[in-house]
């Protein structure tokens, strides 16, 4: 053997193990821990990706909500579909789908979604951010007012009274500092390190009550001010929201922070609310001027996935366009468990005739063949799990045919060997012949196969056909792969065979299926 043949067989056996060892990582045993001692803390998990027909979800369809008459702008759903998705992908789910399906409706798979109703709302929620003037009256979180840029038709009389303790700080000194006043039994404070407390749920807690005539409040700035937005969580086990203004919204809650913070030495009085689709979730009381627009929101008893929901909303910003939820469907983990089953139960069948053929037919070559097949089969699995490939049942089908076009390229090889023995020719000469000619023909099968699965996933990625996008990129992977261990690994064990048995072999050309 060549010098290069050496080299591709160390490859070869190297890549064999990596792909084993990647493969064997299925539920995690406490022996293959033990082995990752050098993984990154926090790095992921090496499990294949199932995706909604197979692990079971949320699937949902949403359409733009206009008006009768009122034009759709041309990049109006595309910005709404790269907005969904980061909101969707915030929720931290194992690779959702979202895209475009026409011109006006966007399809969204959640699979393993355990919370539909949050899901929904922080997909189309339109989280506008409203920090209002409310001419000094302290209003109840929960509480739903009209502002300047509009409200709901019921809104409530506001309360004068404050019960709940809120604050704005920007030190770690004391916050929300407690002052008795005349009328109200508590205040809430807002001083310049920018820490808003609400005491309650971001869920309303007060009844709402119908008035026929409604205060309107300015609203000083809106949730386009923010600049960053980012989730914690403080000593004291409280999900709190850090912000960040945008220098317009920072000069805005200056000037109104350095108008109505009181005298030094007293406690402040002048609220400043803040509003989430026109309801208060907090309600601090200036103590003293804000002049670089960073601050805190912190969510009292709010749970992880409320905080984690108002997070996304306030990160990824408002949709351009009104979306209406057309059609929601769910998949439920049993159907795809079935799946599963039904499919490896198939594809175990197939791979196994398919072997048992080629040993039969071939022989020896044939033995070889299913040694590169099997390491078919290991490479695509491995590259699965590291690329990582969301497997659905169109997918596992692209997987399955591309396996039996790695025999049909071993197919060719061989039948061309078989005419070179019969023609007269040298064991070696036949061998070399088999794979130089037949690889014109295994190319352009090959990059015909290619540009197929690059229409395909071109329809699939524009005319929301996800399934389609599974099946064609399952179908490259393989077809890739099947480059490489039809012809590069076959052709080295053949070569490795004819160095260590030649001689024997000339003498049982019976064993090369001739």
């Amino acid at each position: 053997m060549s010098r290069r043949d050496v080299t591709l067989l160390i490859v070869i056996v190297v890549l064999a193990g990596l792909s084993l060892f990647i493969d064997l990582n299925i539920s995690h045993p406490a022996w293959f821990e033990n082995l990752m001692f050098w993984r990154p803390q926090g790095a992921r998990t090496l499990d294949i990706r199932q995706g909604l027909d197979l692990r079971g979800g949320l699937k949902v369809l949403l359409a733009a909500d206009l008006p009768e008459g009122q034009a759709l702008e041309p990049t109006a759903m595309q910005t709404a579909r790269q907005i969904v998705e980061s909101r969707v992908n915030g929720l931290g789910l194992t690779e959702p789908v979202v895209q475009a399906q026409g011109e006006r409706r966007i399809i969204v798979e959640l699979p393993g979604i355990e919370d539909p109703e949050l899901a929904v709302e922080t997909i189309r929620g339109t989280a506008l951010l409203e920090f209002i003037d409310t001419g000094g009256v302290y209003l109840e979180p929960g509480t739903i007012v009209t502002t300047s840029l509009g409200g709901p038709r019921t809104v409530v009389t506001p309360t004068a009274t404050p019960t709940a303790t809120t604050g704005i700080t920007t030190t770690p000194t004391p916050t929300a500092t407690l002052a008795p006043t005349p009328s109200p039994t508590a205040t809430t404070s807002l001083t310049s390190t920018a820490e808003m407390t609400p005491t309650t749920p971001l869920t309303p807690t007060t009844e709402v009550t119908p008035t026929t005539a409604s205060p309107v409040y300015e609203t000083l700035f809106t949730g386009a001010g923010l600049v960053d937005v980012s989730l914690a969580r403080n000593q004291q086990n409280v999900y709190n929201i850090p912000f960040t203004l945008n220098e317009e919204a920072a000069q805005k809650l200056a000037a109104f922070s350095t108008l109505h913070a009181p005298p030094p030495g007293q406690d402040g009085y002048y609220p400043l609310c803040i509003v989430l689709d026109k309801e208060v979730i907090s309600c601090p009381v200036i103590q003293s001027a804000i002049p670089d627009g960073r601050g805190t929101i912190t969510l009292g008893r709010a749970t992880y996935e409320e905080a984690r929901h108002l997070e996304i909303q306030l990160q990824y910003g408002a949709l351009p366009v009104p979306l209406r939820v057309e059609t929601i469907s769910t998949v439920g983990p049993t159907l795809g468990e079935i799946s599963v089953q039904r499919s490896v139960r198939a594809g175990i069948i197939g791979l196994s005739l398919v072997l048992l053929f080629m040993l039969v037919y071939y022989r020896l070559p044939g033995f070889l063949a299913d040694l590169a097949l099997l390491l078919y089969a290991g490479l695509n699995l491995a590259i699965y799990k590291l690329a990582p490939v969301t497997m659905t049942l169109p997918g596992i089908a692209g997987f399955l045919l591309s396996a039996g076009m790695a025999v049909d390229a071993n197919i060719l090889i061989f039948e061309r060997m078989k005419e070179e023995l019969r023609a007269g020719r040298s064991l070696e000469t036949a061998i070399e012949a088999g794979f130089s000619r037949a690889w014109t023909s295994i190319r352009d099968s090959q990059i015909s196969i290619l540009i197929a699965c690059a229409v395909l996933y071109f329809f699939g990625s524009n005319f929301g056909a996800s399934m389609v996008k599974g099946f064609a990129l399952t179908l490259a992977i393989g077809t890739v792969v099947n480059i490489f261990t039809a012809v590069v690994c076959t052709r080295t064990f053949m070569r490795l065979v004819f160095h260590l048995a030649g001689n024997w072999l000339r003498s049982r050309r019976w064993l090369l299926g001739v």
